[in-house]
């Protein structure tokens, strides 16, 4: 293992131990807000800083350090700061100083939840009237220093927090002046998966693993090497939008990153993770609410480029609303999703906003694929008029908070074909821990089946229009690739000359055996 990845493993060791030592008698779930939001005001502190002293130097001021000029001075840069980074942090307010103050003076360690308290609204009040503002407000809302899960007293809650911040500040992630922030990030999403896979059900609905959100993003950009904007209808804690960072690289992602998430404590977790990413404020647009019944993105469609794990059969207005019929979005397929399941109402809408030489991927519950009613009639709009390009079955037990093996549904609005690409990928993964994963291997193989759109044997096949209606419009792929048959073949005359010889052998030697007692007895 190269260097560098050794020592990711061993940091993903410390941070993790040192959240699970610190938390005590806090349920991990719960402290994770405390964890998350300590490393986010580490990392926002010395980005800032970072930032203003980067100027100073460059302006020939090699000795300047932001966090050792007095806030009076430091008020100057105010406006601009927040112009262009999107918040203003006073130095004595700064990470570094707070956790000094707090191990060095009694009265202030003694005061430190007030204090904290203090700094976080300031941080996100220095940014009300910006264009930042939305972007910020409630970042800190999570992480409350005077809940009674910290310690029954002030005192233990202030200690609980001293040893958050020692503990936190340090961990070794780099230097914003050699540019190696990405640790931050890493650290994140680190933690994520972490808190999601200890964390059961709950931890589903807000994270999708990392190497299923990295093939989705690699999809939808086959022979691009940048896209417009980004865009995720149920975005979680961000996690899909922020690989096509990595996928495409974040400035070519020309016009950002957006989403909406209805969950304020995930949405909360998505807007911490795009600044951990380095995403200015300026480059990602993320909304609070329900993208099916109050959509946030209006004026922002049509996006090149969707992905989206959305909630499994989750219940949703459906028709009991009679406004949504009519929906630009869902009018289209002439039925609205059930209203117990609105797997295919998130469908529907990624479709309705994908941009003409889009693509999406969408990982669904498997039963949108063959169950009837309004499901059946959505899946016959969509496949007569061309929409559904590829369908993949996923390994089981890929996700947080559930075992079931999902699948993939990928949209295009401008296909060279009328067929659709089914993928058996049920095979594809390594068992890692408690979970299974997709290996770089597994995602390379599944990538490569989507570009080639070839048959494969066992693996691969192209059907065309005809054949899906003639199957009534069933899309599961256990319906068009044929499993190997990996059974062995027994030749039964065979078997039954050697069960014969077995029994003969066995009768000789029990013969032998009496002749041997007869003759120990005859000898007696």
């Amino acid at each position: 293992m190269a260097t560098r990845e050794v020592e990711r493993a061993e940091l993903h060791k410390t941070i993790w131990r040192i959240a699970n030592d610190l938390r005590g008698s806090v349920d991990g779930w719960d402290f994770k807000s405390y964890v998350l939001g300590i490393l986010f005001y580490r990392f926002i502190s010395e980005n800032l800083s970072s930032y203003i002293n980067r100027g100073e130097h460059k302006a020939g001021d090699l000795e300047f350090d932001y966090a050792a000029i007095p806030d009076d001075m430091a008020e100057q840069t105010r406006e601009e700061t927040v112009h262009e980074k999107g918040f203003f942090i006073l130095p004595s307010e700064l990470f570094i100083n707070v956790r000094q103050n707090a191990n060095t003076d009694s009265n202030y360690k003694a005061n430190l939840n007030e204090k904290l308290e203090a700094v976080f609204r300031n941080i996100e009040g220095s940014a009300i009237g910006a264009e930042s503002e939305d972007d910020i407000k409630g970042l800190f809302d999570d992480l409350d220093v005077n809940s009674s899960k910290l310690g029954p007293t002030v005192a233990r809650r202030n200690d609980k927090l001293l040893n958050l911040l020692n503990a936190i500040g340090d961990l070794n992630l780099g230097d914003f002046a050699h540019n190696t922030i990405d640790a931050f990030g890493d650290a994140y999403e680190y933690l994520m998966t972490m808190y999601a896979s200890s964390a059961g059900k709950s931890g589903g609905e807000f994270f999708t693993p990392q190497e299923v959100s990295e093939l989705l993003a690699e999809m939808t950009v086959v022979g691009k090497t940048s896209v417009n904007k980004v865009y995720d209808p149920a975005c979680g804690s961000g996690s899909l939008l922020l690989k096509f960072a990595k996928v495409l690289g974040k400035e070519n992602v020309r016009q950002g990153f957006f989403g909406q998430e209805i969950n304020l404590t995930t949405y909360n977790l998505a807007r911490i993770n795009m600044f951990l990413h380095d995403i200015n404020y300026a480059n990602f647009f993320l909304a609070h609410g329900d993208t099916l019944t109050d959509p946030q993105h209006w004026d922002d469609e049509p996006f090149e480029a969707i992905v989206s794990n959305p909630p499994y059969s989750t219940r949703w207005a459906g028709d009991s609303d009679p406004v949504l019929i009519n929906d630009p979005r869902f009018a289209p397929a002439g039925v609205l999703a059930p209203k117990s399941k609105a797997d295919l109402a998130f469908t529907m809408h990624i479709l309705s906003w994908l941009a003409v030489n889009g693509t999406a991927a969408i990982v669904e519950f498997p039963g949108v694929l063959y169950r009837g009613g309004a499901e059946k009639k959505i899946r016959q709009y969509l496949v007569d008029n061309n929409y559904i390009d590829t369908v993949i079955q996923l390994p089981p037990d890929l996700f947080f908070g559930t075992t079931i093996a999902t699948c993939v549904i990928v949209l295009k609005k401008s296909k060279a074909d009328n067929s659709v690409l089914f993928i058996d990928a049920s095979a594809e993964f390594v068992r890692g821990g408690n979970k299974n994963t997709l290996t770089e291997a597994n995602r390379k193989r599944i990538l490569d089946a989507f570009i080639a759109r070839q048959d494969e044997a066992h693996f691969a096949r192209l059907v065309p229009f005809a054949d899906l209606a003639a199957n009534d419009y069933n899309l599961s792929v256990s319906s068009y690739v044929e499993k190997e048959d990996t059974t062995e073949t027994v030749d039964i005359v065979a078997l039954n000359a050697d069960i014969a010889r077995i029994v003969a052998r066995q009768q000789e030697l029990r013969l032998a055996i009496d002749a041997i007692v007869a003759d120990l007895e005859g000898v007696g």
